[in-house]
């Protein structure tokens, strides 16, 4: 049998021994003791490829420099980070990725978050010796979500590795050699021609500016500085768990109070919660789940909340789409809310009325222009920013953030529950479900609303819930879309027995989303998922259909839950993308 002591292995870096397991790298043991790499194509989250050669070390006894972080241990290796010839060819390395890279930091959007910035500063490079031919290549903006700047590219692969991995999609690849080699979709499409979902995972990946969110921020200034116009935003569970990281808090801290006191002196008019329309969501989604199972309806039924999920169903997978629930996501039903019952109550004309959203997902900004979702008259959300803008919009603003006083949300539509809440993680769609359609179904009180099964990052999480009467509710909660087309495939096979599944496209479920604060890593996101279930914790009430603003809204105004008008203004539908792809 062999020793634990087997599966370690001892070695020596700059004259520190330490032991760790034969499976690391050189760059792995390098960080288990303390000492920092710099490394651009490496993250902890992808597979490792070695072809930026930033991390280069000096090996005793090897015939050249080596790349850390796939170079693995091994016992009684001794190691080098810091000898005169590792530090110049690292140098050499960056400055020659500076020579083909825009001059430009000054006013590049991942200025102070730039990787490539970062260990040029650290390298201590202050001018670049190497001057030629530069790379030239047009921006692409053409998808409305992301924007991919192929001359900020410095080809770590990243981009590539995350859709892939992480998504299963392959939009990117390496095309053309040596020199003209550049990352971008197959054939040099633009990205509003490939199956791109929006999810902006590789965003969140992409050391410099290559590929960024679209800035929407001039738009909500303008619309602030209209006079004419009545301005109201919305903000998402996940943003104020993730908003306070860009002004430096750690991981996990909970601002909310701060955040709608630094809209409030924005400008906007009204600062409204999401999670009272997430709560709005649970109303409909969960009686529309109930519908299906009493009447005959499709099954599994599936989540719709997730933007990106719900373009990978259309342009993926359409013969699935009977699947997804009709319910339009949060930002949906706000828009078409805000823009109807309180435009209605608050003797505001709609025409003027600038609905502005704050999301984590930049796959939202794409949400926002469906062509379905203009059921109040209007286009129900106008504006969509992501977390990353919303804190450049604070930052322009010259406010000190983290020294505002707490605020309260405002009335009606500020209220909400922590099924609300929750459904920042993966797996709180499904549980905030559940705490109502227990209740509904068998009109007993559901004494244990906490459903741990469903939580956590495993990618595929199954669970079920005795409903009495025979009637145990298989579920299952997907995160990436990886995992997504796993489910999927189970269904056309027809081997998914469950009644309800919850897809969210990004990892971690919306708080690991692509409009989050960089960086964003598993520990970052369990940090983000205490923070969402410690908020819920804490909440007066914790299940929708208790929510008293949601109450007072379908007793005197919508109706009731799939009646007429919740069912023009609260629900959609789904087309195939078939023109994007053509």
């Amino acid at each position: 049998m062999s020793s634990v002591t087997d599966t370690k292995a001892k070695i020596t870096i700059d004259g520190q021994e330490v032991t760790v397991p034969k499976s690391y790298t050189i760059l792995q043991a390098a960080r288990a003791a303390g000492i920092n790499i710099p490394h651009l194509c490496y993250h902890p989250e992808l597979a490792r490829e070695g072809n930026c050669r930033v991390c280069l070390v000096e090996i005793e006894g090897g015939r050249s420099l080596a790349a850390s972080c796939v170079y693995p241990v091994s016992d009684g290796m001794k190691v080098y980070t810091n000898t005169p010839i590792v530090r110049e060819t690292r140098k050499t390395v960056v400055e020659l990725m500076l020579a083909n890279h825009p001059e430009d930091c000054l006013f590049c959007v991942k200025n102070r978050h730039c990787e490539l910035q970062e260990i040029a500063a650290d390298l201590g490079i202050r001018k670049v010796r190497f001057h030629g031919e530069r790379r030239s290549a047009e921006i692409d903006d053409s998808n409305p979500s992301i924007v991919r700047d192929p001359e900020k590219c410095i080809l770590c692969t990243r981009c590539v590795r995350a859709c892939s991995e992480r998504q299963g999609l392959d939009i990117y690849c390496i095309a053309n050699r040596g020199f003209g080699s550049i990352v971008e979709p197959a054939f040099g499409l633009g990205l509003d021609k490939v199956a791109c979902t929006y999810c902006g995972q590789c965003t969140t990946v992409c050391p410099t500016a290559a590929l960024t969110e679209r800035d929407d921020t001039q738009s909500v200034w303008d619309a602030l500085a209209d006079p004419d116009k009545y301005v109201v935003v919305q903000t998402a569970p996940s943003v104020r768990i993730g908003l306070g990281e860009e002004f430096g808090m750690k991981s996990g801290g909970i601002v909310t109070g701060k955040m709608v006191a630094v809209l409030r002196r924005m400008g906007f008019d009204k600062v409204f919660d999401t999670d009272f329309a997430a709560d709005l969501t649970i109303m409909e989604e969960g009686h529309e789940l109930l519908h299906r199972l009493k009447n005959g309806g499709v099954l599994p039924m599936m989540t719709s909340c997730s933007p990106g999920w719900v373009n990978f169903v259309e342009t993926m997978h359409p013969e699935i789409i009977p699947h997804l629930s009709s319910a339009k996501s949060p930002q949906g039903m706000f828009g078409a809310t805000v823009k109807t019952f309180f435009a209605e109550r608050s003797g505001v004309n709609p025409a003027k009325i600038v609905s502005v959203a704050v999301m984590p997902c930049t796959a939202k900004k794409w949400e926002a222009k469906r062509p379905q979702l203009n059921d109040s008259g209007y286009r129900d959300v106008d504006i969509v920013i992501t977390t990353r803008e919303f804190a450049r919009m604070i930052k322009q603003m010259g406010i000190d953030f983290m020294g505002l006083p707490e605020e309260e949300f405002d009335s009606p539509m500020g209220l909400s529950s922590g099924a609300g809440q929750i459904f920042g993680a993966t797996g709180g769609v499904m549980e905030a479900a559940l705490r109502t359609a227990y209740e509904v179904y068998t009109g007993k009180t559901l004494e244990n609303i906490d459903f741990r099964g469903v939580r956590g990052l495993d990618g595929i999480k199954e669970s079920s819930v005795d409903l009495g009467d025979g009637m145990i509710l298989k579920v299952v909660v997907a995160h990436t879309l990886r995992n997504a087309e796993k489910l999927v495939q189970r269904i056309l096979a027809g081997e998914a027995d469950y009644h309800f599944i919850e897809i969210m496209a990004c990892p971690g479920g919306c708080l690991g989303g692509g409009g989050m604060p960089y960086p964003t890593d598993t520990d970052i996101r369990r940090a983000r998922i205490d923070a969402i279930y410690n908020a819920d914790a804490r909440m007066k009430y914790r299940k929708s259909h208790e929510n008293p603003a949601i109450k007072e809204l379908y007793e005197t105004w919508m109706g009731k839950p799939l009646g007429e008008r919740a069912h023009r203004l609260l629900h959609t539908h789904y087309t195939p993308i078939e023109d994007r792809l053509k």
